[in-house]
């Protein structure tokens, strides 16, 4: 039952936002009451964290299984870009914006996490790039991948890059393309081109 509370909860949440939705919004969905919530969690606060961390368990697996099947650095960026969009799909309400304002420590907890997992998968992604060449050798890799992670954090404030502008979607794809133009070596920005224009989404 627990897993089936985060499942729906984590849907919930990343489709109505963390402050809307209710505990009452959570059994309604679910069919139960909800004392059967309460018996596996404390309070809505355990809840949202247990569902924040089941998210990010999940996408962490998906961004795994992408790298280690990866042909080159480049494709590898674009196919994490789409798994994550796939995966939050249903995200109308800028859910990262919500905790940040709503339950901070729930948000800086979770941005630690996604720090450590990010940079050490982009810093391995960024060498492979400069090991084949796509990316120019005389890059800083570890500088590299932390201007990356801030970067994908910063379009996702909601006060910079307000929802009702700009698409979570067209904000990934031109975060990205600025990031690899910047560190592709020649023979990068011509698997890049070739890329972009096979794949436009």
């Amino acid at each position: 039952m627990r897993e089936k509370i985060i499942h729906k909860s984590a849907e919930l949440f990343l489709t109505l936002g963390f402050k809307s939705v209710t505990m009452d919004d959570i059994a309604n969905a679910l069919g139960i009451s909800k004392k059967t919530i309460y018996q596996h969690f404390e309070n809505k606060t355990k809840l949202i964290e247990a569902t924040t961390l089941n998210v990010f368990e999940n996408i962490c697996g998906g961004i795994d299984c992408i790298c280690n099947d990866s042909q080159n650095p480049i494709e590898e960026l674009y196919d994490i870009k789409m798994f994550v969009m796939n995966y939050l799909k249903n995200e109308k309400t800028s859910p990262q914006y919500q905790l940040k304002k709503y339950y901070p420590q729930i948000y800086q907890s979770l941005q630690m996490k996604q720090f450590e997992k990010m940079h050490e998968s982009v810093k391995d992604s960024i060498q492979k790039g400069v090991d084949t060449h796509l990316f120019r050798k005389n890059i800083d890799v570890d500088f590299i991948s932390r201007m990356y992670f801030n970067g994908m954090s910063g379009i996702k404030d909601e006060s910079i890059f307000p929802s009702n502008k700009f698409t979570m979607e067209y904000l990934m794809e031109s975060y990205l393309e600025y990031h690899l133009r910047a560190i592709c070596s020649e023979k990068g920005l011509q698997t890049l081109n070739k890329f972009t224009n096979n794949n436009q989404s």
